[in-house]
């Protein structure tokens, strides 16, 4: 059954699709654990119960998002060795000390405080417990840093000497992992982890608005709204500006990447058109139907209207990327960013007229656009990696070069277990997150213990309807 494809093909559609489902739980688990952090800094400091409602009802999609991503980031590192070995075995030197730093500052890290802030909020007192959570925030950025480090080196290699083994050797530790694109991509992708979550977190206090029963039935559905909604206004806004400067130095390091994503296929001397939409006609080298603005790609790229744009007519037909699923993939994403940033001017305008929590047309944009921000990272992602192409070290090594001996068939029946495998338990951990969602938060009794109930003996621990006894 595998007879059309090889090997190559096959480990990059397997890669392709473990990343993809990962790359969904981090990007919400990033901005959901600030998000927790946020909610216990409020009720410790006014002691309103509606915060403590809150943490309790997300710091359990919390969990389970947070478990998902593990398992499944675990199964997309096998594969370096699996399937890409020989590009392990040359980039190792330089990308391992990035990735085992991840495991062993980021992810010990959040696990080692993730109890204490799941389970611990009665046993460690308010403070302590607040701390936990703090750090567990600070383990999910710390995790994305070192990720994204490596996956910017990758782009933007730098630090490094090839040895003649062929193996790359770093030379300065700290050009590798501050790369040229590392700082731009790093600002962008946590940015877009927040409005993930944002959005989320806004479209599950939207649906509870939206629900039949009175409104005062829904603990806290206002206040979660609200706050989605202002992090929809400050920050979509600032992640374009965040996205524009990224841009700006993809173009200087990787320029092929930049004129796939617009759909330059010949060079402008005189100032390149923005093409809106259009169909990308690879074997004719053209944008079939294409809808554009005149010049203003250049205004964007170069700040000037009749700035030169180089096209993917200089450069060699076997370094181009694909342009049809760049192109599609980049359009997606800004189309998506660009609705947060109206979503959160219309939420502002709502809220200047007092109709923020009684618009039903803004809560069922914000319902229907809760998973935008999934979709959004996930056509960054295409975007980013697939404009890359045909390189895994960019300019370096190419993707064919770093495939396993493998059989097209042993990669395929491990593409099928994984597909299989993921629906399944994923599937299930997804329906049972959704279920809670649907759910919505309950109302529970304010616990504020000032400091830990006991520290040792065998005393049994208080339910939580049982009144604490603040510690000597």
């Amino acid at each position: 059954m595998f007879e059309a494809f090889d090997a190559l093909m096959l480990a990059r559609i397997q890669f392709a699709f473990t990343v993809s489902f990962h790359f969904l739980f981090p990007a919400f688990s990033i901005g959901l654990a600030s998000y927790l952090f946020v909610l216990n800094a409020l009720h410790y400091s006014t002691g309103k119960p509606v915060y403590l409602t809150l943490f309790q009802f997300w710091k359990k999609i919390f969990a389970l998002a947070f478990a998902m991503g593990v398992v499944s980031g675990i199964t997309m590192s096998y594969q370096f060795g699996t399937n890409w070995s020989v590009f392990s075995d040359r980039a190792g030197p330089v990308i391992g000390a990035p990735m085992a730093y991840e495991v062993l500052s980021a992810f010990f890290l959040e696990a080692g405080f993730l109890g204490i802030m799941l389970f611990g909020r009665s046993r460690v007192g308010p403070r302590l417990h607040l701390v936990a959570t703090g750090v567990v925030a600070f383990g999910t950025f710390l995790s994305a840093f070192w990720i994204l480090s490596v996956n910017s080196w990758m782009q933007t290699p730098a630090g490094f000497e090839i040895a003649p083994n062929g193996q790359f050797v770093p030379t300065d530790f700290w050009q590798v992992i501050f790369n040229p694109s590392f700082p731009y991509r790093l600002a962008h992708t946590v940015t877009a982890a927040y409005l993930t979550t944002a959005f989320i977190v806004g479209g599950v206090g939207a649906y509870q608005l939206l629900r039949k029963k009175r409104r005062e039935d829904r603990p806290g559905a206002r206040t979660m709204f609200s706050m989605a909604m202002w992090m929809a206004a400050i920050v979509a806004p600032i992640q374009v500006f965040l996205g524009d400067a990224h841009g700006l130095n993809t173009l200087e390091h990787q320029p092929q990447k930049v004129m796939a994503m617009e759909g330059h296929f010949d060079s402008h001397p005189d100032g390149a058109p923005l093409i809106l939409f259009g169909i990308p006609n690879s074997a004719e080298k053209r944008i079939d139907y294409a809808v554009e603005i005149p010049k203003l790609s250049s205004l964007i790229l170069k700040h000037d209207l009749d700035a030169p744009l180089a096209g993917l007519d200089t450069i060699p037909e076997d370094e181009q990327p694909p342009v049809g699923i760049v192109f599609w993939s980049f359009r997606v994403m800004v189309a998506l960013g660009f609705l947060m940033v109206g979503i959160g001017f219309w939420s502002l305008y709502a809220r200047w007229r007092g109709t923020l929590f009684s618009d039903r047309k803004l809560h069922w944009t914000a319902f229907l656009a809760a998973p935008s921000g999934l979709v959004a990272v996930i056509a960054g992602w295409i975007t980013t990696e697939v404009g890359r192409q045909p390189y895994t070290v960019y300019g370096l090594m190419r993707t064919a070069e770093s495939v396993s001996p493998l059989s097209a068939a042993t990669v395929g029946a491990t593409l099928l277990a994984f597909i299989v495998i993921y629906f399944a338990v994923f599937g299930a951990g997804t329906f049972y997150i959704l279920r809670l969602m649907k759910t919505g938060p309950k109302p529970i009794e304010d616990d504020r213990p000032d400091g830990p109930i006991r520290t040792a003996g065998i005393t049994p621990a208080p339910s939580i309807d049982d009144k604490f006894i603040p510690a000597e």
